[in-house]
């Protein structure tokens, strides 16, 4: 009863920083400037994948568990595999809720432009990450040349972000959730917070996220040990759910605000983000486990699933021009098929 109690407060915890992040998260790229694309796909993509970051950091560089290095490879593997299934399905079913009220139904409000940049961007750095993983292990400075190549790519895909032109306008945004704070601002302009006052609220969302993810993992684990859930099936599917939460509640928070592009960018960018950064990790420190061989067939096959859930959600996209909704919830039947896998696999099946 306690670990369910801790869930369903940590739950609470990560909805109130994710309400909290992504209204300031808005004004932070207003008061910078930045275009709808930056805000999305970087600066909020960055920010809530922080709790699933830390766990393979922390594994490989600071734990000193014998299977330590291999849980942080197959949490750098699960990352990418949840946001291309899971997180496509669950915006999928609020896109589906909010578009009875909507003019253009489940067509999605989004400039495809951005996406397809994401998409592009992850298919090349996720692709060449996972080659890596084919590599022999000597010598190991082949690993070191692809972790400077994803550097490369994720700094060259931020760039192209920040470059795009800024638009729309200040109206567009609710207000500062802590706007009370900036007594200074509401004298001269009430509906324009501070730069300090919109920092320290994203800030402040940041901490309820993490602490909010790293009570739920807890109490997540020790539900599943006392209900003597698989470690395998732990690691790779039900742990990477509850880090995946605040992309999932920020996406759903913007599709019901109508800000589709911004809800989809959350999702696309720590794709992004998760191919390259924590991937670096494992080549320059981990570079013996990050490598395709038995006992880690099934953490890479969640590589495929990905590919596999991101080419049919986001190839008709391409053709057509617009996205809907309900080509999202693919994403829900790709995660179905892993677990099938997952659970084969456990039980001896495969």
């Amino acid at each position: 009863m306690l670990d369910i109690g801790i869930l369903a407060v940590a739950f609470i915890v990560i909805l109130a920083g994710a309400e909290l992040f992504t209204n300031g998260i808005e004004w932070f790229g207003r008061k910078l400037q930045l275009a709808e694309g930056a805000v999305g796909s970087v600066l909020a993509a960055v920010g809530t994948a922080l709790p699933e970051t830390m766990i393979p950091i922390v594994a490989i560089l600071f734990a000193t568990g014998e299977n330590s290095a291999a849980v942080g490879v197959g949490a750098i593997l699960g990352a990418p595999f949840m946001l291309s299934t899971l997180a496509m399905f669950v915006t999928a079913i609020a896109v589906l809720i909010v578009s009875r009220r909507r003019d253009t139904g489940d067509v999605m409000l989004v400039d495809t432009h951005v996406l397809a940049h994401d998409v592009r961007y992850f298919a090349i750095a996720y692709a060449i990450a996972i080659g890596a993983a084919f590599l022999p292990l000597e010598p190991v400075w082949l690993k070191w040349i692809v972790a400077a190549v994803l550097v490369s790519i994720y700094a060259w895909y931020v760039k192209g972000h920040f470059d795009a032109d800024a638009s729309g306008e200040a109206e567009d945004l609710a207000p500062l959730r802590l706007h009370r704070l900036d007594r200074g601002a509401h004298r001269v302009d009430p509906a324009t917070p501070r730069l300090r006052i919109v920092s320290l609220q994203v800030l402040a969302a940041l901490a309820l996220i993490v602490a909010g993810a790293v009570f739920f993992v807890d109490a997540v684990e020790d539900l599943a040990h006392q209900l003597n859930v698989d470690g395998a099936l732990l690691a790779l599917v039900i742990a990477p759910i509850a880090t995946e939460l605040p992309e999932k509640f920020n996406s759903v928070i913007w599709v019901r605000h109508n800000k589709d592009t911004l809800a989809m960018g959350n999702i696309t960018g720590a794709m992004v983000f998760q191919s390259t950064i924590p991937t670096i990790v494992a080549l320059l420190f981990a570079s013996e486990t990050w490598v395709v061989a038995p006992g880690s067939y099934i953490a890479f096959a969640s590589a495929a699933i990905a590919f596999l859930s991101m080419g049919a959600i986001f190839i008709p996209m391409v053709r057509r021009g617009m996205l809907h909704g309900r080509g999202l919830l693919v994403g829900g039947l790709f995660y179905l098929v892993y677990l099938a896998l997952v659970l084969a696999v456990i039980s001896g099946a495969v």
